[in-house]
């Protein structure tokens, strides 16, 4: 299978160890992160073990520039993709609403939501041709229960990506495309243990990995337009 996952660049973070579990069974990886010196590494290291990879350098809250990377993946690997992971994005805490920075807002909103969208909607074209499916990452903050306070930016932001996958899960019916989330509470990866110590309470990597690779395959053909819990 053909999959392409965003976001994947620094080392220890979820999108190294998903383009990892996706390359040893067997897919071959197009990974794309804002840096082309560390998408272009982590694809080396792919190959390096023995998987097919490769790193696709792209600013993704540029519209122009991910129709660009669309065109060019066409080019290059044909009219079909299997797989897309929209695992792009970041956190922010933006203080109580009354004291936030509207920019904070703009910002979370860029890098959650913009991103999905756009990569979504470039390759939509190449999803439909493969009836493939995508897995959107929002978050457990989101959650109905959960608490937000402090965090309305990026809840909003991922809120929206939810109701983006919910979309394109509809439309995707007719064309065979699936589209599920995952909302993972903490993840376990190099930035949060920097800023948040070893002892807090974290979800493994591998585990995020595991069911992304489950949303991304046959045995996961009847899900469409789910939001999976992961904590």
């Amino acid at each position: 299978m053909l999959s392409l996952i965003t976001g994947v660049g620094a080392k220890g973070q979820v999108g190294e160890t998903v383009a990892g579990a996706l390359a040893r069974r067997g897919d071959t990886v197009l990974l794309v992160s804002r840096d082309a010196t560390e998408v272009r590494a982590r694809a080396n290291e792919i190959v390096e073990s023995g998987g097919r990879a490769q790193g696709y350098p792209c600013d993704l809250s540029d519209a122009a520039a991910v129709s660009e990377l669309a065109a060019l993946i066409r080019s290059e690997h044909g009219d079909g993709l299997d797989n897309l992971v929209n695992l792009a994005g970041g956190f922010a805490s933006s203080g109580k609403i009354a004291d936030s920075d509207p920019a904070q807002f703009a910002r979370m909103w860029q890098i959650n939501t913009s991103t999905a969208y756009l990569v979504t909607r470039a390759f939509m074209p190449l999803l439909m041709s493969a009836k493939g499916a995508i897995v959107f990452f929002a978050s457990e903050a989101v959650l109905e229960g959960m608490r937000s306070s402090g965090v309305s930016a990026y809840a909003a932001s991922k809120a929206a990506v939810i109701a983006i996958m919910r979309s394109v899960a509809d439309e995707g019916r007719g064309s065979g495309v699936r589209a599920n989330a995952v909302a993972p509470s903490t993840v376990r990866t190099a930035s949060n243990q920097g800023s948040m110590g070893k002892e807090a309470r974290y979800i493994e990597r591998e585990d995020v990995a595991a069911a992304v690779a489950f949303l991304c395959s046959p045995e996961s053909k009847v899900l469409t337009g789910q939001v999976v819990r992961l904590r």
